[in-house]
């Protein structure tokens, strides 16, 4: 493949190289496919395919990391029409990967060339539109956020980029690099990864269907969300108050067990399920830790799951009516 002249002129930690490389093994891929056939040789060619399925690393890059900065700049057609073939390549890949579970190796070998010209195709239309565009529409400062943005998600096997010397931590508080925040109001606070207003937080807390009771380092109930459903009863009388008292004499014990390993660093999470009032409650107890992994309390979380757990297969379709 001939690396573009534009792109061959980046520096090597610029995303658009991650990107070549990625192509360069899904071309190789492709053609390996293109010469085996899964009812001839079904091991070698789910090898493959597997590897080929790792394609999708590279689309949630596209989609999280890439779309949303043309967006920024005034370009939203990458989302608009490019996602939508993501998507029915991914369709393309969970049949195909269906019927390899039901060996019916005939039916792939007579459907295989749809995925992998849909794959060249899709390269095509990166190499000749979507990345000449992206060069000339975002500024380095976008692309050096989009890079430390991407190990989060992560690229397809063999093509990550060599490894850097960890930076010193900056939090997000003292992270003075220039973005658009133009979307914020003025009640906003800075989160890890994001901004909210009091409100916003609140709303968020009331709507997320979980019970959630956050104790601090010294065992003082200092949180708890109001939802319109809770599973187990809160009242603001809690706040302050020692957990252990919080919980009733036959599971208080647990519940000091629980902290006393979360403190001394032994677990992190605790998990129990309970039949309540004809309903499934899940119940998870996890440590809450600052970057220096001192111990900064627990929060505990409450879900109902009763119809969760009846969950099977797939449904894709939105049905209201």
């Amino acid at each position: 493949m001939q690396i573009p002249e534009e792109i061959a002129k980046l520096p090597e930690w610029h995303p658009l190289n991650h990107y070549i490389k990625e192509i360069e093994l899904l071309q190789n891929t492709i053609w390996e496919l293109r010469t085996v056939k899964a009812s001839e040789e079904p091991q070698v060619f789910f090898n493959l395919f597997n590897k080929l399925s790792t394609i999708d690393k590279r689309f949630e890059r596209k989609e999280n990391q890439l779309f949303p900065y043309l967006e920024k700049r005034g370009w939203d057609g990458p989302s608009q029409n490019m996602w939508s073939f993501h998507d029915n390549l991914r369709d393309q890949i969970r049949l195909l990967r269906k019927a390899f579970e039901e060996r019916e190796f005939e039916k792939i070998d007579q459907n295989i060339h749809y995925l992998l010209d849909g794959i060249n195709n899709l390269m095509a239309v990166e190499q000749s539109v979507l990345f000449p565009n992206a060069l000339e529409i975002l500024e380095e400062q976008d692309w050096k956020e989009m890079e430390k943005g991407e190990v989060e998600i992560g690229w397809m096997p063999g093509c990550e980029p060599a490894p850097k010397e960890a930076p010193a931590y900056v939090h997000p508080s003292q992270d003075e690099s220039t973005k658009d925040l133009s979307f914020l109001d003025e009640e906003s606070n800075h989160y890890d990864e994001g901004y909210m207003t009091v409100e916003q937080v609140n709303l968020l807390f009331r709507t997320i269907p979980v019970d959630i009771t956050y104790v601090d380092e010294n065992d003082k109930v200092i949180f708890y969300n109001r939802g319109e459903e809770r599973v187990f009863p809160r009242s603001a009388g809690i706040i302050g108050r020692e957990v252990k008292f919080c919980h009733p004499p036959k599971s208080v014990g647990k519940v000091l067990k629980i902290l006393e390993a979360f403190k001394a660093g032994t677990k992190s999470e605790a998990s129990f399920w309970i039949n309540f009032k004809g309903r499934l409650i899940y119940i998870r107890y996890f440590a809450v830790r600052d970057h220096q992994k001192n111990y900064k309390g627990v929060v505990e979380m409450s879900q109902d799951i009763t119809e969760i757990k009846d969950i099977e297969g797939e449904n894709r379709l939105l049905e209201w009516e």
